[in-house]
């Protein structure tokens, strides 16, 4: 008796959301000292709440106040949470764009961030 071929899938959901977070009179929030942030209101995507955290004169001291330094975290419970995300710098105009990273540039091969706890920021 002959075997009947068998086949089974595994399905990977994807969520693909934008989060847009205006910051209003940035000149005022530069120089308010290295490593302090403007944190956006948090926001769900795949179940998991998420924030953005934007350092108007960089997170660390290195930085030396000449850069400003952008960070997606993850602001909900979660353990091994894997994430694709861009994160692009819009300037006043709305036409001036500035992409500060992309993981849809590199390698699959390197696959997603995984943010391991509360609180993990890339």
């Amino acid at each position: 008796m002959a075997a009947s071929p068998t086949s089974s899938r595994s399905v990977t959901e994807t969520v693909n959301v934008s989060h847009r977070f205006v910051i209003q009179g940035f000149s005022l929030a530069k120089g308010m000292g290295v490593g302090k942030h403007i944190a956006s209101e948090t926001f769900s995507v795949g179940g998991y709440q998420w924030a953005v955290y934007f350092y108007p004169d960089g997170k660390n001291p290195e930085d030396n106040s000449a850069y400003v330094s952008v960070f997606i975290a993850l602001a909900s419970e979660g353990t091994d949470v894997r994430a694709l995300f861009e994160l692009t710098l819009l300037d006043q105009s709305g036409k001036g764009k500035h992409k500060v990273h992309s993981h849809f540039d590199r390698s699959l091969e390197s696959g997603p961030y995984t943010l391991k706890y509360r609180g993990s920021m890339w």
